[in-house]
């Protein structure tokens, strides 16, 4: 049976570029994966085909020389047999084929290493958190925090290295400097960290007798902190470069502030809006008045009382609530009112009282329609 042309195996066109073949070839090995293709047998044998073409196509020379002889190219008398074709080796069964496609796919997570290449010595440090709380006066005005940090640093001795005297660390002679080695199973290859150089790539064979080969020791950091004005619970604050120290000379990771903002005794915040519960006598309520209300700059403002105020109603301050956090003006601040009812009263006030509320039967429009409702729920339930 005559062979599929290259192109036509990948579904792509002759003047393809070398991202679209590699993108083709990755989306026909993952159509035709093992474990998509339970009991169709065609697909080990197609999976090979895409293989095949994948290898030619991808290498410009050979590439240009299919292009022009297509599959004579890589028969006997020009390119050489014995299992070989035009200086490639043929995959003979499905185990090496899918060796390759393992390779193809996933070298670029693995490093990008597919020839024994070295790894790199340094490693990231890792990112750490810390948590603070501030105040609400805090949060509106902005502040600036000092905080110290139990952080690994570059050891100083080895210069961060991890070896005695600063000397360079040597290939690691288990996995060949690559940080993995890789073993065969069946059907699949499979890669494992390396257990000498746990995936470093290298060892050091005279270790830093002060951070013991590690390139870093433990040390408390003292930092300081910006909070801007407008923060809230669950803000966080990225500080480049103050996390931990890189192993053996890599860059260090980040330290992320996450804030609180403390409860307040008097304001109750929700996004950019204060709310403030306000006592206000039942003579104010009944009559109005004046009264004065605190903020939270520290400063004061006096609101106004409409007679007749009940307990729940509430008046609006503009721009006396908390600033957004990156400009674009404040919030407002909401005063609620409750109205208080006197306690410890006199034989003189309770005396003025029940003839206060002889002569007031008409004035207590809520209570009037909520007893004429009842009493019309109650005749309901009789009849």
């Amino acid at each position: 049976m005559a062979k599929r042309d290259y192109y036509e195996v990948l579904g792509i066109a002759r003047g393809a570029t070398a991202e679209e073949i590699k993108k083709a070839y990755r989306r026909k090995a993952k159509e035709l994966h093992p474990d998509t293709n339970v009991g169709k047998p065609d697909s080990e044998a197609q999976f090979k085909e895409a293989n095949e073409a994948y290898d030619v196509l991808k290498d410009a020379d050979k590439k240009a020389a299919y292009d022009r002889f297509g599959h004579a190219a890589f028969d006997g008398g020009m390119g050489g047999g014995g299992g070989q074709r035009g200086g490639f080796q043929q995959h003979g069964d499905f185990a090496s084929a899918f060796s390759d496609v393992f390779d193809d796919l996933f070298g670029d997570f693995m490093g990008g290493q597919r020839g024994g290449g070295q790894r790199q010595r340094a490693a990231r440090g890792s990112d750490l958190r810390y948590n603070m709380r501030v105040t609400l006066e805090e949060a509106f005005t902005g502040v600036q925090k000092s905080v110290k940090v139990p952080t690994s640093v570059a050891c100083s001795v080895c210069s961060g290295t991890g070896a005695e005297g600063g000397a360079e660390p040597v290939a690691c002679p288990t996995c060949s400097g690559m940080g993995k080695v890789r073993a065969q199973q069946g059907f699949f290859t499979v890669e494992r960290t390396c257990p000498t150089c746990s995936g470093l790539g290298q060892i050091i064979k005279n270790p830093c007798n002060t951070c013991h080969g590690s390139g870093r020791v433990e040390k408390e950091r003292s930092l300081s902190v910006n909070i801007p004005a407008g923060v809230e619970t669950g803000t966080r604050i990225r500080l480049a470069g103050e996390g931990d120290a890189g192993s053996r000379g890599g860059p260090s990771g980040d330290l992320y502030i996450f804030l609180e903002v403390a409860e307040h005794d008097l304001f109750k915040r929700d996004a950019q809006h204060l709310f403030c519960q306000v006592p206000v006598s039942i003579t104010v309520a009944a009559l109005g008045g004046d009264i004065e209300v605190p903020t939270i700059d520290g400063g004061r403002s006096r609101v106004k009382i409409p007679p007749g105020s009940q307990t729940g109603k509430q008046m609006r301050l503009r721009s006396k609530g908390m600033p957004a956090l990156r400009g674009g003006g404040s919030g407002d601040m909401f005063i609620e009112m409750m109205v208080e009812t006197p306690v410890n009263l006199t034989s003189r006030q309770k005396e003025l009282l029940r003839e206060f509320e002889r002569l007031s039967e008409e004035n207590n429009p809520a209570s009037t329609n909520f007893f004429s409702k009842v009493k019309s729920f109650w005749d309901e339930m009789k009849g």
